[in-house]
């Protein structure tokens, strides 16, 4: 079910996404980084950084940072940004970019859950622990499933420049937040899926006991708000330790 190998390298899901929040996202980054308190010349990995918004945050803050994503086209448009201490390159989360190397490793936006056995997913973190340092932090940002599900809108429209994106929610048997998009566009019309797993807290202490990781602290939002199991909370923010 790799549906977001096509997706993610068309110009449309640019399009879909294009007015996410950047300057909340900035403001996250710069309060995470002083909270987990890493030195400013660590060594960083932005697991899954899309065309580079938070690797270009990370980078400003004096991290020396590599931001890795399946997307070529994501990668092909954020080498625009590098430098001496920024890079990027195409890699699948699921295996090892290199070991041991990296002080905090960043996985943020939900860029998580994409796979269709659990195993795939208990694999990320796995991978993630190797690649860390000893004591290396990963800060991980996935949506609150118990939100999400008890507010899930089933259908929706946004036209942006100019394309009609017609969305399409629903929570299928196999517990995954499926999202059908279909639209028109250069002569032709066009669907595409996403699929995100409906995973819990207590669904991810699971995977990181196994991974051997040591959960510092949990927060609920982008501002460190304390994280409550229920609908109140708009993210899990993870914050983990190597063990």
């Amino acid at each position: 079910m790799d549906w977001f190998k096509a997706w993610f390298n068309t110009p449309y899901y640019h399009t879909l996404y294009k007015n996410r929040n950047d300057e909340e996202a900035s403001t996250f980054i710069k309060n995470v980084t002083k909270f987990i308190d890493i030195p400013t010349n660590a060594k960083v990995m932005d697991l899954a950084c899309g065309k580079g918004r938070h690797s270009v945050t990370l980078n400003q803050l004096g991290y020396d940072v590599l931001g890795l994503d399946l997307s070529e086209e994501s990668i092909a448009y954020a080498k625009q940004f590098e430098n001496d201490h920024l890079h990027f390159d195409v890699h699948d989360m699921r295996k090892i970019y290199k070991e041991n190397e990296f002080d905090a490793i960043f996985n943020l936006f939900t860029s998580f859950g994409y796979f269709d056995n659990d195993e795939e997913n208990a694999l990320v973190f796995e991978s993630i622990k190797k690649q860390l340092k000893p004591n290396g932090i990963l800060v991980f940002d996935y949506l609150n499933a118990e939100k999400i599900v008890k507010n899930l809108i089933p259908y929706e429209e946004k036209e942006i420049d100019g394309i009609l994106f017609k969305i399409t929610k629903s929570i299928t048997d196999k517990n995954f937040i499926k999202k059908e998009i279909d639209f028109y566009a250069d002569g032709q019309d066009w669907h595409f899926e996403e699929y995100v797993k409906v995973l819990y807290k207590k669904d991810f202490d699971v995977m990181i006991e196994k991974a051997g990781f040591n959960i510092k602290h949990v927060f609920g939002n982008y501002q460190l708000g304390s994280f409550f199991n229920d609908t109140s909370s708009d993210r899990l923010i993870l914050i983990l330790e190597n063990a």
